[in-house]
């Protein structure tokens, strides 16, 4: 399975892409020092697959090597992925 993600800057938001078909996206709002993850979809029927999870991973990892910015997730399921996955929680107290 071939996935890539891509930032689109000036949309505000990430892309995620599965052989060749957009599966999922999550929009942010840059304030400041920080970086709030405001939503997060992936399309129904690719639901359950933990493409989900993949896609939140790649973004909180670029963030952590790309930014030194804080993550706010002010997303349920950002929110969620990054409490049951500590080594992603420090990005909450950067900035």
């Amino acid at each position: 399975m071939s996935n890539v993600l891509t930032h689109l800057p000036q949309q505000s938001r990430y892309v995620f892409t599965v052989n060749g078909e957009d599966v999922g996206l999550t929009d942010y709002v840059r304030r400041g020092d920080a970086i709030y993850l405001t939503h997060t979809e992936i399309t129904p029927d690719r639901r359950g697959d933990g493409l989900g999870e993949n896609m939140v991973r790649q973004i909180l990892d670029g963030l952590r090597t790309e930014t030194d910015a804080r993550v706010v997730a002010d997303c349920p399921f950002v929110r969620e992925f990054m409490n049951t996955n500590p080594e992603y929680q420090e990005l909450e107290t950067r900035g």
